[in-house]
């Protein structure tokens, strides 16, 4: 499957780009204390999956926050 067919077969509970960006800093503090994010958070780490732009944001966050 495609980027563009897993961006439109997204999950039913997905939470869609706006919650997740609203969520995004709980989820990189998540990663940076060694957690599995995806635990708590399954639903953003299913859109985090799904999501290109998302997951950029995502990388861009650990980047700034790592330092």
């Amino acid at each position: 499957m495609n980027q563009l067919e897993r961006f439109l077969a997204t999950h039913p509970y997905d939470p869609g780009c706006e919650q997740t960006r609203r969520w995004l800093h709980v989820y990189v503090d998540a990663l940076l204390t060694g957690e599995d994010p995806g635990l708590r958070l399954d639903a953003i780490a299913a859109h985090l999956r799904d999501c290109p732009p998302c997951a950029q944001e995502r990388d861009g966050l650990m980047a700034a926050v790592s330092r």
